[in-house]
């Protein structure tokens, strides 16, 4: 027994229970009243009064039979239209039942149709606003958690299988490293100058595994999506970058423009992005070089650039620096050889705050990188 036949069996029930209780009650009145109503008067010549009372009784006898007919007739008639009105009433609720399911049923096959990897088809809702669309709505609102839930996930294995990758295919360097350090000295009997040499080339390896550990881990954070928000300022978060940094730029000219840009984001995460973007600035840079960096509110939408001279660059060298580990070949002119890791590292924390990033190589040498996120509060 499906759900429209229970309900258009429940209509035909009710329709017929409500004919019968008016069917009854139309008898009861008419039985109630029509003796009322009835009166007879004999009119006629004779004397004998004898003449009169059977006249009369013959009547009332004709009369109880034509009442009896009245209600027999009654009864056949009200039968046959109820019985026509219970059919009409079962075919009307069979339609009428289809009509109000039809929406659960879109329901069902829509629910069919899903499945992991096909999140995104919608149940349409219905108007007016009654259950059935308040229903419809429920059931996207669990849908749109669910992907948000699964769209979570595979972030989360996606950066988890990228840092493994990333991990085990930089860290072999440094490693490798170590153990050619450690195997040639101890091959022979080594003094204290090539146990100390070893110390150093061991305690570099160590830094270098620290160091791309640490942009990793970074990079799989803001690339998982998982966001502290707290209402920052990027002025001040530049300002205490620029500070720190004050000795290795102390030969470029670093120019600021620091306004207010107050934003929703993760301290930690902003600060490592404004840290990348400055360290890049300075050590791609030349002796007598210039930095420029700027903070403030464009559109509405918080921002922060930071420019740079330096070698000249192509504008693909710049897109291929935000993928993991593509380092600039010989552009890296202060300091030692970097990991690879500092644009995609602002690219990825941008992009888990719903920001964007625009790098531009400058016509006579340098880049310019600007980095704009959503309106506050908007995230």
């Amino acid at each position: 027994m499906t759900a429209r036949f229970r309900l258009a069996a429940l209509y035909t029930l009710l329709v017929l229970a409500a004919g019968v209780v008016l069917t009854g009650l139309t008898y009861f009145l008419m039985s109630r009243n029509l003796g009322r109503r009835l009166s007879l008067d004999v009119v006629g010549t004779s004397a004998d009064p004898g003449y009169a009372a059977m006249a009369r009784q013959r009547l009332w006898t004709i009369a109880g039979r034509l009442e009896a007919a009245t209600y027999s007739e009654f009864l056949n008639q009200a039968l046959i239209s109820l019985a026509v009105v219970t059919g009409l009433a079962a075919a009307l609720g069979w339609f009428v039942a289809g009509r109000v399911l039809r929406p659960i049923r879109t329901i069902s096959a829509t629910a069919r149709r899903l499945s992991a990897e096909n999140l995104s088809e919608r149940v349409p809702v219905t108007t007016p606003a009654d259950e059935l669309a308040v229903l419809a709505r429920t059931i996207n609102g669990m849908l749109d958690r669910i992907q948000t839930g699964l769209a979570e996930r595979d972030r989360a294995l996606d950066s988890q299988r990228m840092f493994t990758a990333n991990a085990a295919h930089e860290l072999r360097t440094p490693l490798a490293t170590m153990r050619t350090a450690i195997d040639v000295t101890l091959d022979d009997r080594p003094g204290t100058s090539e146990l100390l040499a070893m110390t150093r080339d061991v305690s570099a390896a160590v830094d270098q595994s620290r160091r791309i550990l640490d942009g990793l881990l970074t990079l799989a954070g803001a690339q998982s999506g998982r966001i502290i928000g707290r209402d920052v300022d990027l002025a001040d978060i530049v300002t205490g970058v620029l500070a720190g940094v004050a000795g290795e730029a102390r030969d470029l000219a670093v120019r600021r423009v620091l306004r207010p840009a107050r934003m929703t984001g993760d301290p930690v995460l902003l600060e490592r992005m404004v840290g990348n973007l400055i360290d890049n600035a300075v050590h791609y840079n030349h002796a007598g070089g210039r930095v420029e960096v700027v903070t403030g509110v464009e559109g509405g939408r918080p921002f922060a650039r930071v420019s740079n001279t330096g070698p000249l660059l192509t504008q693909g060298q710049v897109e291929r620096w935000r993928e993991p580990f593509v380092r600039g070949e010989g552009v890296r002119t202060r300091g030692d050889a970097g990991l690879g890791l500092g644009l995609s590292i602002v690219y990825g924390i941008a992009a888990a705050h719903d920001g964007s990033v625009s790098t531009t190589a400058r016509p006579a040498g340098g880049l310019d990188v600007t980095v704009r996120f959503p309106f506050p509060g908007r995230r």
